[in-house]
């Protein structure tokens, strides 16, 4: 029957897709282990470091890293609620952080094929029935990144001219800042040429392109709302920078300093995203003993400070595990 073969052909195409999605994960986390093998090793054949004894100013700095590392998330929900209002739609504040706490357990904890925005969309959508503007909401959220990490990177070196001349890991640096905007000229200019904003009608990188042209003509209708939304984004992110320097100092690494981190940390979060490894283990330590060791930072400190910062952002994803379990309830949230 015509009915029951187009239903055998969707089993299959999902049935391959969850296929593709488990091999992609297995080899996200052979890639993350072999990294920290390599990791591991590099530990081994290096002297031992001194470690800082542990006092109550270590505790001081870990404290406020922590602390800091909490208030990240607290902020990306309030940047995902800008970037929401600027589209139109009003949710509360709660709701919405229960979404992201969720959506941080998941990305973060749970090795799984279901990515924490996937999550964060579609229990949103479960909650206000607007499918596309979820979509478009997460997906602009993240293009903020794009714009604000890239401007520290710049302000970190033009505040601090010592750090151009560090070689390889100023052109690093400035190269993978540099990715981002390049990124997202080629992203406007096939956006373009496509002319969709049919986000349910669409896939793949088409549904992407179609979300981002239903955001940003929405913003048209708000200009104002764009410094919002972008102010947003540096607060969110230059907290992540405060909490980076907090944990460099509860291990004493004082040459990491704020400028010598606004310019490096943006470029370790960017390609710490790439799908690689899991939740970026591996990539992050790499880069940091590049970018740390022109400092007069040991390897192993860097390393240190990248398995720190993993550390502090996995307790404080631990606390979406309750969001997670039961925040998937829909509930009306629109006002």
């Amino acid at each position: 029957m015509p009915g029951r073969a187009g239903s055998d052909q969707g089993w299959v195409v999902e049935r391959s897709s969850t296929t593709k999605q488990r091999w992609v994960l297995a080899l996200r986390i052979a890639v993350s282990v072999a990294m920290l093998a390599v990791l591991v090793d590099k530990l081994a054949r290096s002297p031992s470091p001194d470690l800082p004894d542990f006092t109550a100013s270590t505790a001081g700095w870990l404290a406020g890293a922590a602390a800091l590392t909490l208030a990240g998330v607290l902020l990306s929900a309030v940047r995902w609620q800008v970037v929401l209002a600027a589209l139109g739609q009003h949710v509360g504040y709660s709701r919405l952080l229960s979404h992201y706490l969720a959506g941080q357990f998941v990305a973060n904890v749970l090795p799984t094929t279901i990515g924490g925005d996937v999550l964060r969309v579609s229990r949103l959508a479960k909650d206000s029935g607007e499918t596309p503007a979820s979509f478009a909401s997460v997906v602009l959220e993240r293009l903020t990144g794009w714009i604000v990490l890239p401007v520290i990177t710049f302000v970190g070196f033009a505040v601090n001219p010592g750090l151009r001349r560090l070689g390889n890991a100023t052109r690093v640096a400035l190269f993978v800042a540099a990715a981002p905007i390049v990124l997202l000229g080629a992203v406007l200019w096939a956006m373009a040429r496509h002319h969709s904003e049919d986000v349910m009608h669409e896939t793949g990188w088409r549904r992407f392109l179609a979300a981002i042209a239903l955001g940003l003509n929405r913003l048209r209708r708000q200009p104002s709302q764009i410094l919002g939304v972008l102010g947003a984004g540096f607060a969110y992110q230059l907290v992540l920078v405060g909490a980076a320097v907090m944990a460099a100092r509860a291990i004493d690494i004082r040459p990491a300093g704020p400028t010598a981190l606004c310019a490096f940390l943006p470029a370790v979060l960017i390609a710490q995203v790439l799908p690689i490894s899991i939740s970026g283990v591996g990539v992050r330590e790499f880069l940091f003993a590049l970018f740390l060791r022109p400092l007069g930072v040991a390897t192993e400190q860097a390393i240190a400070l990248g398995l720190l910062l993993y550390l502090l952002n996995l307790v404080v994803s631990l606390l979406g595990a309750p969001a997670f379990a039961v925040g998937g309830r829909t509930r009306r949230v629109l006002a």
